[in-house]
C-alpha cells in the first residue's frame, strides 16, 4: 500500500528552525541514538525519500561520507528523489545519484499507483505542497526539549486546517517525544 510520511523535527512551540536556522533544534538534544533506531527500523519499509533542494544540499553534504552513522548505510542505498527547478543533477558522491522532479506533488500522485512508501524528511516547502494537496498519510514529529520563540514554523499562517488522529507517542531520552498522526 502506498504512503507518504512526512517526519519533522521540531520545536515545543512549532518551529522547525529558529532564526539562526535548523541547528536551533538540533543544539537542545544531546543523544540522537532513540531517533536513529527508530528510522533505521522504519527505513526497511520505506521505499524512497523526498527531499527539497536545500535538504538535499545538507543531506548530499553529509550522508555519502558518514560511514560512522549508523544510519548511513541505509540512507546512502536508498532511492532518492530531490523536488528542484533549479537542479539539473544530483549526485550522492559514489551512491546513486538522485532522481529530479519539479512538481513533489505529482511525483507522489504518480508514486502512489506504483504502490511506493515514500518519507519526507526535512523540506519545509515540499511538506506544505503535499499538505495543501491532500497528499500526506502521516505525520511524525520529534519533539524537541526546546522552546524558540521565532522562526520557520511547521506551517505557515493562512495554511488550511489539518485535521489529524493521533496513533502513538513516545518519550525518548533526554526529553524527545515521538508523535504520530495519520490525516
Amino acid at each position: 500500500m502506498s504512503c507518504v510520511i512526512v517526519q519533522q523535527w521540531v520545536s515545543v512551540d512549532g518551529f522547525l528552525a529558529g532564526p539562526a536556522g535548523e541547528r536551533d533544534v538540533f543544539a537542545a538534544v544531546q543523544d540522537f541514538s532513540a531517533s536513529e533506531a527508530h528510522n533505521m527500523a522504519l527505513l526497511k519499509s520505506v521505499d524512497e525519500v523526498l527531499l527539497g533542494r536545500r535538504t538535499y544540499e545538507s543531506f548530499a553534504a553529509f550522508w555519502p561520507t558518514a560511514a560512522g552513522e549508523p544510519m548511513a548505510r541505509q540512507v546512502n542505498a536508498l532511492s532518492k528523489t530531490v523536488c528542484s527547478t533549479t537542479l539539473t543533477e544530483a549526485p550522492w558522491g559514489s551512491h546513486a545519484p538522485a532522481r529530479i522532479v519539479a512538481d513533489a506533488v505529482e511525483h507522489v500522485r504518480s508514486r502512489r499507483e506504483q504502490r511506493c512508501r515514500t518519507i519526507v524528511w526535512g523540506s519545509a516547502s515540499v511538506m506544505r505542497a503535499l499538505f495543501a494537496a491532500g497528499e500526506v498519510d502521516q505525520l511524525e514529529l520529534f519533539v524537541a526539549p526546546v522552546v524558540l520563540g521565532d522562526g520557520t514554523p511547521l506551517l505557515e499562517r493562512g495554511d488550511p486546517p489539518l485535521p489529524l488522529r493521533l496513533r502513538e507517542t513516545e518519550t525518548w531520552p533526554a526529553g524527545v517525544v515521538r508523535i504520530r498522526y495519520t490525516t
